[in-house]
């Protein structure tokens, strides 16, 4: 059997592996990257927030994305069944940072990040899977890859990153899931030819609609005409809808009073897909001779479109620390890697599960909007979440549920009068 000897292997060609790839090819490592699929191809997280396009910039993957034309994504619009707008602008965030990112075919994007890539002669090998990794004391492994024709070789690597996704390479095949403290939700999507589509930022904005405290529609317009929606719900509530997935979301869109017009009878284009249970963690996010990034390693909810920052935050982070080890540093991967990443997971886990219990929604569709409040949250709806000069991200466990009870008294009181 064939074996390869190389410095790192890259599991996985999305924004995670392309953002880890890219930064290790620039440090003059041998880097190699094993895809499972051949792209492009579709894969849901079509939201960006700006905290990403810090990375994509510092690794220099941020012109061929321009190239692009994507739509711009300058904020996002909330609203409610009562028919309340919550708008978030990202100019108007507390702090520095980027006030704007894209709308993006996941598919163009990847492959656009892969095509630069290979023209920089990194390693790319599409529709080569994973089935075996062996790790030796030192740290380094011995992995076994599979081709589309079964053919099998091994590649030889002092490191791995696994930045396989929804694929979760090493979790599975190291036993390192565990439950997500996330509730069970899931996920039915598509996308539709929006030839409905109103003209200016009424066509364009991502708005997410909110049917009730644990049900939401996404809308995410793209440059192309296209536009991705899809519901997310608890597990056994989805699972109430019965029929093939187009009859499933075709009868959840009736939920929405303000979008059912712009996309009734209009074809799918192709059958819906459902995601079950989306949320995913892991029991460690680092060993001897591999790291997991992205959402290999920690996956929490659609709704504040965190995924591929997360993504791209860890593949940068670990990239830049295994650089430093196999250069000789010390790396202290439990302080420098882990409990930094678990900072800013902490930030999101408590916004997204603040969100379900109605708290951050009474905040967000308050009759009353504090100006200072609402940059400090768009920050963190920005990505920002690393940043304890912002209130909302240092005391962010007691702070959503005490402006939350504040709210609902003077709603209460307003009531009353």
């Amino acid at each position: 059997m064939q074996q390869e000897k190389i410095d790192v292997l890259v599991i996985g060609a999305g924004p995670s592996g392309s953002v880890a790839s890219a930064y290790l090819h620039k440090q003059g490592l041998k880097v190699k990257v094993v895809e499972k699929s051949k792209f492009p191809r579709f894969v849901i997280g079509e939201s960006l927030i700006p905290r990403c396009m810090d990375h994509f910039d510092a690794v220099g993957l941020l012109d061929c994305l321009k190239a692009m034309n994507f739509e711009v994504k300058d904020g996002a619009r909330f609203m409610n069944n009562q028919g309340v707008v919550c708008n978030f602008d990202f100019s108007k965030k507390h702090g520095e940072g980027w006030d704007w990112t894209w709308q993006v075919p996941r598919a163009d994007f990847d492959k656009a990040l892969t095509d630069e890539l290979q023209s920089w002669g990194v390693d790319i090998a599409f529709e080569q899977e994973v089935t075996a990794v062996e790790f030796a004391d030192d740290g380094s492994s011995t992995t076994t890859i599979r081709d589309v024709k079964g053919n099998e070789s091994t590649v030889k690597a002092k490191f791995i990153v696994d930045s396989s996704g929804f694929g979760r390479v090493l979790p599975r095949l190291l036993d390192l899931d565990k439950p997500s403290e996330i509730p069970k939700h899931s996920s039915i999507f598509t996308h539709v030819k929006d030839i409905k589509r109103p003209e200016g930022r009424e066509g364009t904005i991502i708005t997410f609609d909110v049917i009730d405290t644990d049900t939401w529609l996404w809308v995410i317009p793209f440059s192309n005409g296209d536009t991705s929606i899809g519901y997310v719900g608890k597990t056994g509530y989805m699972d109430s809808f019965k029929g093939t997935n187009t009859e499933k979301l075709q009868e959840m869109m009736r939920l929405s009073s303000y979008y059912f017009d712009r996309f009734d009878g209009l074809d799918y284009k192709y059958e819906p897909r459902m995601i079950k249970n989306i949320a995913k963690s892991v029991k460690q996010l680092y060993g001897k001779g591999f790291a997991l990034t992205g959402n290999s390693a920690e996956f929490l909810d659609p709704v504040f479109s965190s995924g591929v920052t997360f993504a791209v935050e860890s593949a940068h982070l670990a990239a830049q620390l295994v650089t430093k080890e196999l250069k000789g540093e010390e790396v202290d991967w439990q302080t420098q890697y882990t409990d930094y990443m678990l900072e800013g997971v902490d930030v999101f886990s408590t916004y997204v599960k603040e969100w379900y219990t109605g708290n951050l929604q009474t905040i967000f569709f308050h009759s009353t909007e504090n100006k200072v409040i609402k940059e400090q949250i768009c920050a963190v709806l920005a990505g920002y979440v690393w940043d304890k000069t912002n209130p909302f991200v240092k005391n962010h466990n007691r702070l959503v549920k005490t402006v939350a009870h504040i709210a609902d008294m003077e709603m209460a009181a307003h009531g009353k009068s």
